[in-house]
């Protein structure tokens, strides 16, 4: 393929992109396909011999789509959403078009400049204290990970490091083997598992501690597990909190939490994986109350903000802890202007070497839509949560399990797990609209996420009045069993 039929295959490939999600809700939100179905479709290695653009492109709809599950279907209320806008998409063909690997400065000025600046930007925008900006010459900063998996994992990676040489410095007789071997991490029992998997990558010990009826963990519990570890010999050294659960979208207690992790040497890191976006609203940005007292912060712009994945936004307040903790520097990285600020240094500030320019694409969104426009998209979704919210409690074989604060309703039938799982079945067989539930304590909960940048009004009441005609369906047929036995 040459420069001139790129261009004809370019605005081909924009028209489709553009007609698929122009029409999107027309497709079935879920796959019909069982696993194993795309091996049979195409060859058993490839081809020696080139094949056309137009051999590939006729294969997308035949091959590709069928086994997709359409994340920006009106119809998707599943998981949390994922990002995606026009500016986004258009700013990820130039990041590929330039494919640099933006490690430090001088594999790419631009990239490493413009990433620093977007994080400034995007940290003003939710309010975070000065500590956390890099400016001309503050001390902390951002930075742009893969996933919120990855800031957490790296910010755990920091504080054990960190720990590790502050306790060796208080007790040179200890072993670095000896004091890993002691070390706890913490984070609620709601927290997502990716902070469990830190902790095993990280070969640490990490305990829940458990969250009240709200779901939230409150400084009382947070004290009570700590006394006893120290008591047992332990060394505390990190605790996750966690600001819109995935299960519930539930808040740990901030203001309670941070002090006693500033009190006891602990670094506290928080994860707002889904509900940070809501922060640049004046109206949430009190659930962030407290990250005053956080070293690290993260928030993922690709699930709220739409930036299409992956661009997860990680803030630290003191720099150095991170890059004390991985950095290496052999000859063939080195160049005349590294002593220009840490800042620009970004391959200290997470697990590869290499990354994309991930930053262009915050760059467009937040130039295009600007603050006020990702404000209103942030609130239609709230209302439209609330709006749901509103068509379950109205019908009485219903419950709401969880407040509902921004874009998330966790609600079930009345009655039985069982019923409850036959219920998110026959939803999810119908395959008019996409669901995942969860577990609060014992009870099996339905998540009903508004998820989609087109999401409307009445795909919400579509959404509710197909889940109740199911209802109706269910709760019938379970009578009926219940009376023949």
């Amino acid at each position: 393929m040459d420069a001139a039929e790129f261009r004809k295959r370019g605005k081909e490939m924009v028209d489709y992109v553009a007609d698929y999600l122009e029409k999107i809700e027309k497709r079935q939100v879920f796959p019909d396909v069982e696993p194993g179905y795309l091996r049979p479709l195409i060859a058993d290695c490839a081809p020696q011999d080139p094949e056309s653009f137009e051999d590939v492109f006729k294969d997308i709809e035949k091959i590709i789509m069928p086994g997709v599950t359409h994340w920006h279907s009106p119809y998707f209320f599943a998981y949390f959403p994922a990002a995606s806008s026009f500016p986004a998409l258009l700013a990820d063909m130039l990041c590929g078009g330039i494919g640099c690997v933006g490690f430090s400065w001088a594999s790419s000025p631009a990239c490493t400049e413009l990433e620093t600046v977007m994080l400034d930007w995007l940290g003003k925008m939710v309010n975070l204290p000065e500590e956390f900006l890099a400016g001309k010459d503050g001390q902390g900063g951002g930075v742009i990970q893969g996933s919120a998996s990855e800031a957490t994992l790296i910010a755990l990676l920091a504080a054990r490091t960190k720990t590790i040489r502050r306790v060796q410095s208080e007790q040179p007789e200890l072993t670095e083997a000896e004091i890993m071997g002691r070390l706890v991490a913490y984070a609620s029992d709601q927290a997502h598992s990716s902070v469990e998997r830190a902790a095993l990558i990280g070969a640490v010990k990490i305990k829940n501690v458990p969250s009240d009826d709200t779901f939230s963990v409150c400084g009382s519990a947070l004290k009570k597990v700590l006394d006893e570890d120290k008591a047992a010999g332990l060394i505390p050294f990190f605790f996750c909190a966690t600001l819109g659960t995935t299960p519930c979208c539930s808040f740990d207690k901030l203001l309670e939490l941070g002090p006693i992790c500033n009190k006891e040497n602990i670094w506290m890191h928080i994860d707002a994986a889904y509900a940070g976006s809501a922060f640049i609203c004046p109206e949430f940005r009190h659930l962030l109350n407290g990250v005053e007292f956080a070293d690290s912060f993260n928030f993922n712009p690709h699930k709220w903000l739409l930036v299409n994945f992956d661009c997860s936004a990680m803030w630290v307040k003191k720099r150095s802890d991170l890059i004390g903790a991985f950095k290496l520097e052999p000859l063939y990285l080195q160049h005349h202007h590294q002593e220009s600020g840490s800042s620009l240094w970004l391959q200290h500030w997470q697990i590869p070497l290499g990354r994309r320019f991930r930053s262009l694409k915050l760059w467009f969104v937040l130039r295009m839509y600007g603050v006020k426009g990702l404000q209103e998209h942030i609130r239609k979704h709230v209302r439209l949560s609330h709006q749901f919210e509103r068509f379950v409690l109205q019908d009485e074989r219903f419950e709401i399990c969880a407040e509902v604060v921004l874009g998330l309703v966790c609600f079930r039938l009345k009655g039985s797990n069982e019923l409850n799982e036959a219920l998110l079945q026959s939803i999810n067989d119908a395959k008019k609209i996409h669901l995942v539930p969860c577990h609060l304590r014992e009870k099996f909960v339905l998540r009903f996420a508004v998820c989609s940048r087109t999401v409307e009004s009445t795909h919400v009441k579509f959404a509710w009045q197909h889940i109740s005609q199911l209802a109706t369906d269910l709760l019938k047929r379970w009578e009926q069993n219940h009376h023949q036995q």
